[in-house]
């Protein structure tokens, strides 16, 4: 079974959320739900379960490192919507149970069974039911399926990311699919606010999505391209806002350099011993130099190369100009600052080594929320037994 960790003392304590969720953008609003307290009960299809229980190699006891990163500590229960008995079953575990829905299934396909949000929020009018989509809740595209490389090229992110000379690339972590659980989240917790301030019994349908949290993170693109600014392109590690912000390489690896104002600019020529670079009025603010950055990086590359990288990160951490070396994710793993901030966490069965939440609480971490279920581990919580019948009608003798 399952062990799950006690809530005492955590923001979500009280608060039950079941996710009928797969892949990544419900499971992790669901994972971050869990980590702050919340009981999560998951709703897995019979037949296979979440399609991240593949997503692997890796794999942990059968299940990919992934799908152990997104649920553990919470409860799974695996169902047939198509079986009406089933599909009932669920729907009143959540009327007496839950306070929060996640779904990310498409579009109208809970609504065939009963569970879709008019429903529920009929049934239970105290509710939050967050649909997390691909494209929004409105417009043509409102029930395409979508998946976070999808979402990456139709909403131009695709077209910045990497080199001038490459072929397209995705920003390689799924970034749309957790920031969409990121938001889904905050509309949760604004919507559960809300409610416990002007009506208890009052609940909130909640619409995120995909293409909605892609063009949130392209706000500053977008809000160049509205203001008349050119046509973004690919700059590799630097930024279209700001010069010198980027990689460079040195003799032996590459560093990171962000000098982000017209002061640590100065301070970069100074300690790269580059006088005529800090004077030049090609160079003279970040507007100057984010319009001459052609002539100014190559100048700033070959000074770079002459030197090893721990060298120049050394001059400038003394020179307080922002640096860090570009680490490979095996680095990150050991790295003594990932390991003072106790963030990689085991599971309580020691299978699973993952991320925990990003946040603290009085200096506190919250701990791992348990284990990670197997398919259907918990179908328990919705079984009736015989002896579930004879206490109903003993009960209902008591009250007769």
């Amino acid at each position: 079974m399952t062990e799950q960790r006690s809530t005492r003392g955590l923001p979500l304590e009280d608060i039950c959320v079941v996710e009928i969720g797969h892949s990544l953008a419900a499971p992790y609003a669901g994972i971050i739900l869990a980590h702050l307290g919340a009981r999560v009960v998951k709703i897995e299809n019979a037949a296979q379960g979440d399609y991240a229980r593949g997503w692997g190699p890796p794999f942990i006891d059968g299940a990919s490192a992934l799908f152990h990163a997104m649920n553990h500590g919470k409860e799974s229960i695996s169902a047939d919507f198509g079986d009406p008995a089933c599909a009932r079953s669920i729907r009143d575990f959540i009327v007496e149970n839950a306070d929060v829905v996640l779904q990310n299934l498409r579009p109208g396909n809970l609504d065939r069974y009963g569970l879709g949000a008019q429903d529920l929020t009929e049934l239970c009018p105290s509710l939050v039911y967050c649909n997390l989509g691909a494209f929004g809740a409105t417009g043509p595209l409102r029930n395409k399926p979508g998946y976070d490389p999808l979402v990456q090229a139709y909403s131009g992110m695709m077209s910045i990311v990497g080199h001038a000379d490459d072929a397209p690339s995705r920003v390689p972590v799924s970034i749309n699919d957790m920031g969409t659980g990121m938001w889904a989240v905050i509309g949760v917790l604004a919507a559960l606010r809300d409610k416990g301030r002007d009506d208890p019994e009052r609940g909130r349908i909640v619409d995120v999505s995909l293409y909605e949290t892609a063009l949130a993170w392209m706000t500053v693109p977008l809000s160049d391209c509205l203001a008349g600014g050119p046509e973004p392109t690919r700059i590799g590690s630097g930024s279209p806002n700001i010069v010198p912000y980027q990689v460079f390489d040195c003799t032996d690896g590459a560093i990171l350099v962000a000098a982000g104002n017209d002061t640590l600019y100065r301070r970069l020529c100074n300690v790269m011993d580059l006088p005529s670079l800090a004077d030049d009025p090609r160079f003279s603010t970040n507007g100057d130099r984010v319009l001459n950055r052609k002539v100014l990086i190559p100048l700033l590359e070959a000074r770079f190369a002459q030197k090893p990288a721990g060298d120049w990160l050394n001059a400038l951490e003394a020179g307080s100009i922002p640096c860090g070396p570009l680490q490979t994710v095996d680095r990150v793993v050991t790295n003594e600052q990932t390991a003072s901030l106790d963030i990689l966490r085991r599971t309580p069965d020691g299978r699973t080594t993952t991320v925990a939440l990003p946040v603290s609480f009085d200096g506190r971490r919250p701990p791992l929320p348990g284990n990670t279920p197997g398919l259907g581990e918990h179908n328990h919580l919705l079984i009736r037994t015989p002896a579930h019948d004879r206490a109903d009608d003993l009960l209902r003798q008591e009250s007769d």
